[in-house]
Order: C-alpha cells, then sequence, then structure tokens
C-alpha cells in the first residue's frame, strides 16, 4: 500500500501559468511517473497540478486532475479509497446516472461530490488520500486528508492575503513556486532537534503548514483558510464506550 503514490500540488492566487505548475510537479515526480497534468483557471486565479501512479484505472479515463459530470468539481486526488464499489452502488441507488467513464475512485468521489456535497462524500468516503479540489460554483478551493493521516499534505500562505496560497503532496513541491520563501520555522527546528520529528500541524518552513488528519480546509482568494474536522477518532472511540454493540464502520 505504500507504494500507491501520486503527486498532487498548486497555487490559488499570484500568477498562474503551465510552468509554474508544471515545475511543482515534476519535483514530486517519482510519486506519479505514469502520467502528469495540469488544470488551470487564470481568471479565478487557481491552478492544479498532477503525477499520477495509475492502479485502480489504468486508462485515459483516469487522468486527473478530473473534472465532475455537473462541471462544478475539479480535483487532484492521491490515494485510494477502499469501499468505493459501495458508494458507487450507492449512487447508483439514489439515481446517478451510470454511464460512468471508467472504473476509479477518483470518478466516484466526483460524483458523491454533486450528489451529497463535499463533508457529507468525505465522511462516507474509507481509504488514505490527500485532495485538492476546486469549486467553480463557490470559486473555493478544498483540501482534505484522510482519517489517520497516511497521505501528507502541505499548504500555506507566507505573505499577506494577497500573496499565494501554496499545496502541495510534498514540501519540495510547494519550494519550487517563485514566490516561495524557504524561511526556516524556530519553533519546528526546536522541536525537530528535541524529537527528530517536527508535528503537524508545523513544518520546517515558517509559513508552511501540514494539514492534520480527517480534516478538510476551505480557502478562496483573498480570505484566510478554514478548518473543520470531518471525521474524530476521539468522537468514536466515546460512541463505542456509549453503545458497545455497535457494529458501525464509523
Amino acid at each position: 500500500a505504500a507504494g500507491r503514490m501520486c503527486g498532487i500540488a498548486g497555487v490559488l492566487g499570484g500568477e498562474i501559468t503551465p510552468q509554474i505548475i508544471l515545475r511543482m510537479t515534476k519535483a514530486v515526480a517519482h510519486r506519479g511517473p505514469d502520467d502528469e497534468g495540469v488544470w488551470l483557471d487564470t481568471e479565478a486565479g487557481i491552478g492544479l497540478g498532477h503525477r499520477r501512479l495509475a492502479i485502480i484505472d489504468v486508462s485515459a479515463a483516469g487522468h486527473q486532475p478530473m473534472q465532475s459530470v455537473s462541471g462544478r468539481f475539479v480535483i487532484s486526488f492521491n490515494g485510494e479509497i477502499y469501499n468505493y464499489p459501495d458508494l458507487r452502488a450507492d449512487l447508483e441507488a439514489q439515481g446517478h446516472r451510470v454511464d460512468w467513464r471508467g472504473h476509479s475512485d477518483t470518478e466516484i468521489l466526483l460524483a458523491g461530490f454533486d450528489l451529497w456535497g463535499v463533508k457529507a462524500t468525505l465522511e462516507r468516503a474509507m481509504g488514505m488520500f490527500a485532495l485538492a479540489l476546486w469549486d467553480k460554483q463557490d470559486r473555493t478551493l478544498i483540501l482534505a486528508r484522510d482519517r489517520l493521516g497516511e497521505k501528507p499534505l502541505y499548504y500555506g500562505r507566507q505573505g499577506g492575503l494577497s500573496s499565494p496560497f501554496l499545496f502541495g503532496s510534498e514540501l519540495k513541491a510547494i519550494a519550487q513556486h517563485p514566490d516561495f520563501n524557504p524561511e526556516i520555522d524556530r519553533e519546528a527546528l526546536d522541536l525537530y532537534v528535541r524529537y527528530l520529528a517536527v508535528p503537524a500541524p508545523l513544518s520546517i518552513y515558517r509559513g508552511i503548514s501540514k494539514l492534520l488528519p480527517g480534516t478538510m480546509l476551505r480557502v478562496s482568494a483573498g480570505s484566510e483558510p478554514r478548518i473543520e474536522a470531518y471525521w474524530s477518532g476521539a468522537d468514536v472511540a466515546r460512541a463505542r464506550v456509549a453503545d458497545p454493540l455497535s457494529l458501525s464502520p464509523e
């Protein structure tokens, strides 16, 4: 499972060109040697990049960034949704069109976002993943990470609200953006010296954070990001104590 990687990267705000996004994704090319893709909306100031390791659907139908059937969402996705056949069956039972373009779990996620909404779909999805999703209707970027944090995702702004919001699977992708400032975060450095690790949400670079497991972030151009949990291990544990006979996978 550790080898099931893709690489995602991108930017909201500032100068958006295919060359900038490709430079960011090439830094994580080792995560996805099979394919690369870029999606831009320069008017909205958003660019998504993807490096693909094809696992579930190796055809062109699995190419990313991928757009939802409604046209509202565009996703760059890294990981695997284990229960995507169940989600697909639920979508079909609720009347979703069944002429699927391919067999990728990414397509199932997008269909869920169209039908159920983003948070409700993430609450249903079991797997290991990190994703970047552009909502054309709300002009909002959404980042999300799996429940246990198996897939990494970094993000941040290093200036004011007018500076670009950067994100990527690895710090080296973010570091390829021309506005990146490699200033070391002193608190993070102290923690690294003490524990030989930098605990989330910090990263070694000032202004760049690591998204916590089980959370989703929403950000629009010129605004502060808003982060909320879509899953809590503590809540699950409390529910099990309260109802030990519960067999719910949640």
